[in-house]
């Protein structure tokens, strides 16, 4: 075993030997050599933002339902003058459609003959208080008259206590005659509020726009009727004014924190892929919802609509902009991270203080000399840099990377890696595949 070691050992020091030899030995010019990694300054924005995705919503949605039951005879007419349908723009007040009226025409009718009965009624409750109290009077009348020829004993008790009973009579029955006249007009009062309710409820058969829009829903046809006392009575769906649209943006709860009131916005949606839209943050909503595990909130982002692109219920791909500068240079992340080796310096780096870099500029001896910068915001990916020495499109050094030497470069001119492993050729297939192998054959017959 001890001189299996040795053997092993003896032949891989022996392999690392001839591998020196064979690199020494070697052309100059193949020897591999190092060479700077390079990239260029951009003139760009850098942006600080958080992501997340949102739906495109109309800024106010309003659902128009049917406050009586029946059944859809028509639909009215939109601003271009056709039936009330998908996307016809409609205006305050226009009718968008007709419910069978004929019930609560007859019903009206009903409720206005008991407004007459009504009055009636009072009529007749003031007739009988004036007769009530004319028989009052009389009564009152002739009972002081017996109470007087009763003390003079010039009356009988019976007369006197008959006098007596029709003076009470004629008071009781004027009380009665009076609340008569209070319960007519209580019975007026309630055959004029079923009247009102009886005109409104036939109003309601027409159903009109409450404000200028667009109809996003229609929900029910010509011939279809509707019952008002259902969850879901809902006719039409009229989106309000399209030129300000919303975005509802479900944000984690690890982001909320950073989302403010006026906050600026961006967000694309893929409909218009080649289109950036702007907006600001409106309003946090503070019913969160858990789904596995997760917590997210509703932002309200409001957006402007003028050019009428956003329509309801695109997906945005939304950017809270939490910091940015605008038209800047900038430079990849990590030129400023990267420092040369001392050999490959034309000059030191210099110090620095807080918020301040250094980039390398590569020279034409192969070194890289330094430039002091002053560093602004980064998004991690490029960061923006400020100073007198960079320019746009100046390049800079991000790192080293081995130099290719001539011995890897292919026939075609590529680069081949040395890493990779060195597959065998596929023999080519059909007639071309006879031929090779016929070549190979007459070949070793000549050897």
């Amino acid at each position: 075993m001890k001189l299996l070691k040795w053997i092993i050992i003896i032949a891989v020091l022996a392999a690392v030997g001839a591998g020196a030899f064979w690199f020494f030995k070697k052309p100059a010019e193949e020897k591999p050599g190092f060479e700077f990694k390079l990239d260029t300054v951009a003139q760009n924005d850098v942006r600080r933002t958080i992501s997340a995705t949102g739906t495109v919503e109309p800024e106010e949605l309003i659902n128009v339902g049917a406050q009586v039951n029946g059944k859809i005879m028509s639909f009215g007419k939109d601003a271009d003058g056709k039936s009330v349908d998908y996307g016809s723009k409609v205006t305050k007040g226009m009718i968008l459609a007709q419910i069978d009226d004929v019930t609560y025409k007859a019903e009206l009718q009903e409720k206005e003959a008991q407004l007459e009965q009504a009055n009636a009624a009072i009529m007749s409750a003031e007739a009988a208080i004036s007769e009530a109290d004319a028989n009052e009077k009389l009564a009152t009348s002739n009972w002081e008259r017996a109470q007087r020829l009763y003390k003079q004993g010039s009356m009988t008790l019976s007369d006197y206590e008959s006098y007596q009973t029709s003076f009470f009579i004629s008071r009781a029955a004027s009380a009665k005659a009076k609340s008569s006249l209070a319960q007519a007009r209580a019975q007026k009062s309630i055959a004029e509020a079923a009247l009102v309710k009886a005109r409104r409820n036939l109003e309601y058969c027409t159903i009109i726009s409450p404000v200028d829009g667009v109809v996003i829903d229609r929900r029910v046809s010509v011939g279809q009727t509707v019952v008002s006392n259902q969850t879901a009575s809902s006719i039409f769906l009229v989106a309000r004014d399209f030129k300000k649209m919303q975005v509802w943006v479900s944000v984690n709860e690890a982001d909320i924190g950073a989302i403010k009131k006026d906050m600026k916005v961006i967000f694309s949606c893929d409909a218009f892929p080649n289109t950036e839209f702007v907006g600001t943050v409106h309003r946090l909503r503070l019913n969160a919802t858990l789904s596995s595990n997760v917590v997210t909130y509703i932002v309200e982002v409001n957006a402007d609509n003028q050019s009428g692109k956003l329509i309801p219920y695109l997906t945005a791909n939304v950017k809270f902009v939490r910091a940015e500068e605008l038209n800047v240079l900038t430079v990849p992340a990590n030129a400023l991270r990267f420092t040369p080796p001392e050999a490959l310096q034309s000059a030191p780096a210099p110090e620095l203080k807080r918020r301040e870099g250094v980039l390398w500029v590569p020279e034409a001896d192969g070194k890289a000399r330094p430039v002091k910068v002053r560093i602004g915001l980064s998004n991690n990916i490029v960061t923006a840099v400020y100073s007198s020495e960079i320019k746009d499109g100046m390049e800079i050094v991000t790192g080293i990377q081995q130099a290719q030497s001539k011995s890897g470069k292919l026939s075609n001119g590529s680069t081949r890696n040395p890493f990779m492993p060195n597959m065998p050729k596929r023999r080519a297939r059909g007639s071309a595949g006879q031929r090779e192998r016929a070549a190979e054959r007459a070949g070793q017959n000549a050897s």
